[in-house]
């Protein structure tokens, strides 16, 4: 197993359940729908807000509106810690202090670099557009440049972060085993329903193949 790369990155509640390697990191990464970007701003106050992420090699990219300040000292690199989560499994123990989620999350810090290059501002977008659904980034049209201005998109380094992974049923008190109450897991996917049609939707235009039934991964 890869060793914490920093002690700030190291589990210290339930060690057992850390993972450090890169695999684990980046698949978490690439399977959660958001996650959440916490810093704190100028005044000294703390921020957190969920936005869209992606990930490119050893970049995460982040993505949020220029009309929300907040983002600004993030985009100017302050230093930043993001949250992405996937819940599994609802855990249902037979007490309520066991009670439990089997999940996978994935704990990163680093300093955000607001992305200013032409190339690089396309290649987020695209990348951000695919992790929203495969496929669709191939279809879609890309961002102008007036669209670019209105958007504030930045970069951060994967070389600090671990992951933390829950498996397994309920771990009940032996004493507890022998009440009368159903224990066990409730799992829990993400999965699309029924694709819905824009009603100003040209003519002739069908669900594409990617869009029909979208599930994650």
């Amino acid at each position: 197993m890869p060793e914490a790369p920093t002690e700030r990155a190291r589990v210290h509640r339930l060690p057992e359940r850390a993972a450090y390697d890169r695999d684990t990191i980046e698949a978490i990464l690439d399977e959660a729908l958001i996650c959440h970007v916490a810093w704190t701003d100028e005044d000294g106050r703390a921020r957190a807000l969920p936005t869209i992420h992606a990930r490119v090699g050893d970049t995460l990219y982040l993505h949020g509106s220029r009309a929300a300040r907040a983002w600004r000292a993030v985009a100017g690199g302050a230093e930043v810690c993001v949250v992405a989560t996937i819940v599994d499994a609802l855990v249902l123990a037979r007490s309520a202090f066991h009670h439990s989620m089997n999940y996978r999350s994935v704990v990163l810090y680093g300093h955000g670099r607001e992305v200013t290059d032409a190339d690089e501002l396309e290649t987020a977008a695209r990348a951000i557009t695919h992790h929203v659904l495969p496929g669709r980034e191939a279809e879609a049209r890309m961002p102008t440049a007036e669209e670019f201005k209105q958007t504030i998109l930045f970069a951060i380094p994967i070389a600090e972060a671990s992951a933390k992974v829950r498996t397994g049923p309920p771990k009940d008190d032996e004493a507890d085993l022998a009440l009368p109450i159903w224990a066990g897991l409730l799992p829990l996917e993400t999965s699309g329903g029924p694709p819905e049609s824009s009603p100003d939707l040209l003519q002739g235009i069908h669900v594409p193949a990617y869009i029909a039934l979208p599930r994650r991964p």
